[in-house]
Order: structure tokens, then sequence, then C-alpha cells
């Protein structure tokens, strides 16, 4: 495996995370992504679901559009597919693209029906990992060894992170929890949180999307737990989440405004902030580019503006 500090140089401070490309047209789909790469963004990660695209194929349909922007499976569920079929797509993607494939495994949720190792995630994702390195294949290696990223929220899972993994991929957390798992990794290991975002000044409007968004992942058992661990309360979790819940998840308010909360993960020790626009059911991938277009200037992206 490559180190975390030649994934952070690769993929760089800033990317994108986006479900709602596994719900778009691929036409549609792989024309936002190029997008993203012109708007200066260094990484570009998409999610797997029961109810989305293949994410193995997908990402293969992404690179494909692109020429420079890594693509991230953030995260590939390790309940979807063995160990042996997993390694397979990531040599044949990292052969066919050197150097911006990076694989993102988990365990991720119980409800989402896949899977009967829920109630020990870790021992499951550990003997997955076991698996993958012992797997053979034959076809042709990348010249750079593909990187793997694990999703890590608890500190058990973040360790395995450290010690089998060039670094983790963390979801739905504030700056705080950002902090407490530099100081468990060390400074070695990639340490790249998720952070959604609506930039949008109308307090109403924005933490009406933001606590949709909120509203969801407090369905998930494994979220609720981890909300705990970080000191929220019921009053907290009850009606789609308290003012005080969604405002510490979710970034919302002008360009400069979210900027300075995704500067925070970086104060706190990561590496690379995956920024999540979030709109309004039914809106589409327009607002999505424009939060993007809007925030690339006050994140100082190398391209930053650039209309694509």
């Amino acid at each position: 495996m490559s180190s975390g500090r030649d994934l952070a140089t690769r993929i760089g401070p800033a990317g994108v995370w986006l479900s709602v490309l596994g719900e778009v047209p691929a036409a549609l789909g792989t024309s936002a992504a190029a997008a993203i790469e012109a708007l200066g963004y260094g990484a570009l990660w998409v999610g797997e679901s029961p109810a989305h695209k293949e994410v193995f194929t997908h990402t293969a349909l992404l690179l494909g559009a692109t020429a420079r922007i890594t693509v991230a499976t953030g995260i590939a569920t390790i309940w979807a597919r063995d160990a042996i079929a997993a390694g397979a797509a990531a040599h044949t993607l990292g052969e066919a693209f050197p150097g911006r494939f990076v694989l993102g495994l988990g365990a991720s949720h119980a409800e989402a029906g896949r899977g009967r190792g829920h109630d020990r995630p870790r021992t499951a994702l550990r003997e997955y990992l076991d698996t993958l390195d012992a797997a053979p294949y034959r076809g042709p290696r990348p010249d750079l060894p593909v990187p793997r990223v694990l999703a890590a929220l608890r500190p058990r899972m973040q360790e395995l992170a450290r010690d089998r993994a060039e670094g983790m991929h963390s979801f739905f957390v504030p700056p705080s929890h950002t902090a407490t798992a530099r100081e468990r990794l060390g400074p070695g290991p990639l340490l790249a949180p998720e952070q959604a975002v609506v930039v949008d000044r109308d307090a109403g409007r924005a933490r009406t999307i933001a606590r949709a968004h909120v509203a969801t992942r407090l369905a998930l058992r494994n979220y609720v737990n981890h909300l705990r661990a970080l000191g929220f309360t019921d009053d907290d979790l009850d009606g789609g989440g308290s003012d005080r819940l969604v405002d510490a998840l979710i970034a919302w308010g002008g360009a400069d405004t979210v900027a300075a909360r995704v500067r925070e993960h970086f104060d706190a020790g990561a590496d690379h902030v995956a920024i999540h626009p979030l709109t309004a059911p039914g809106e589409g991938l327009a607002p999505v580019l424009g939060q993007l277009r809007d925030l690339a200037p006050a994140l100082s992206l190398p391209h930053g503006g650039t209309t694509p």
C-alpha cells in the first residue's frame, strides 16, 4: 500500500461527496464529474446503497469522463460483493486509470438489508481485509497500488483504519470528531471527513434542507449511537434533530461561512474534506453544481471560479 501522506498529496485538500450521481442518467453524472474537475476539486466520492448504481461500474464511468480528478468509493459496502470481487475491481480500475482511484470500504448499515454480520462490523471488515490481501489476481496490476481507506466513526474502527489502510473516511461528523480521530490515527494516515453543506444565507430555508438530511440519518442505528457518543441527547435526536444538532453537522450560510467550517476540519487535523452539497428534493444537479461553484473561490481551489 502507499502511504496516507502520499494519498493526501494526490487528492488535495478539498473534494466532493455526491450521492445524487447515483440517481441521474449517466450522461448527466459524467458531465457533472467533468464540471467538478474543472472547478479544481481534487476528488469525487461516490457512495453505494441498494437503491443506487453499482459503485464500481459507476466509478468507471466517472473516471472515463474525466482526466485528472481522483474518484473514490465512499464507501463500497462489504456486503455487496465478496472481497475477491472487490479486489479484482480495484486492480482493474487502478490499472486503467493510474493514480486516480481510491478504494473506500465499510460495513455500512444493518438497515440496508445486506449481510448478517452487523452485530460485529469490525470483525467482519477485518476478515474481509484479510481475504482481500490474500486474494490471487492474474490480471495486470496497477503500477501504483490502489490505496484504500475505511469508513470509521467509533474508536475501534478508527484503529482498524490506522492499522490496515491508508486512512479513514468519516461521514456525518463535526470538527470535534475530526480532532479526536486525528489523535487516534496519529500523523501518518489520511483523515478525510465528509462535510454536508447548504450554501444559502436564509436560515429557515437552509435548516429545512439540512434537517431533512439529518432526519434520514437518524433512522440509522449506527449514526444514532455515534451521535450519543458525541454527547447529543434525546432532545437533540427527536423530531428530525434539534437546531443544535443540525448546526453542528451541517454547514450553512454564505460561501465564506461554509468555507470557515471546512477550515475547522483542517484545523482539527483533516487532510481532505469531502464537501456534500444538499438541496431540496427533486432539484437535480444544477443547484449542487451552483453551490460548488460558489464555494470554489472561498476554498482557494487551483481553478476556483472557473466556469466549466
